[in-house]
């Protein structure tokens, strides 16, 4: 399971005991109720670690990307014929702004990286 998923999956076990917790919290349950609020504190752990190791990856990649020798922003007929671009230039990695890499980046546009000009 990638990373992505694991954390959907946690996210989603997270909603189920805060729901369980409430229902708990409704019958006034209170072995029930410690039993979540420990279950929920485990798992919201487990997120934060998740989302930690995700942002790293993600760093680690922008570097990456980064360190490709050129980098210029894609016109828009470019971007419109991606698959072109993409195979008359060798090593291409474009970067989207509204990407989470192009969001750690700080990208505002379409940004084309290559390891020699294009």
């Amino acid at each position: 399971m990638n990373l992505k998923e694991e954390l959907q999956a946690l996210n989603d076990k997270a909603e189920k005991f805060r729901r369980k917790l409430a229902a708990a919290e409704a019958r006034e349950d209170k072995v029930i109720i410690m039993q979540f609020k420990k279950e929920i504190a485990t798992v919201t752990k487990r997120i934060a670690s998740l989302k930690n190791q995700q942002s790293r990856q993600l760093n680690k990649q922008g570097q990456e990307v980064k360190g490709l020798k050129f980098n210029r922003a894609l016109t828009k007929a470019e971007q419109a014929d991606m698959g072109k671009l993409k195979k008359s230039v060798k090593g291409l990695v474009v970067v989207h702004p509204m990407t989470a890499m192009g969001r750690e980046m700080n990208i505002t546009v379409v940004t084309g990286f290559a390891p020699a000009k294009f």
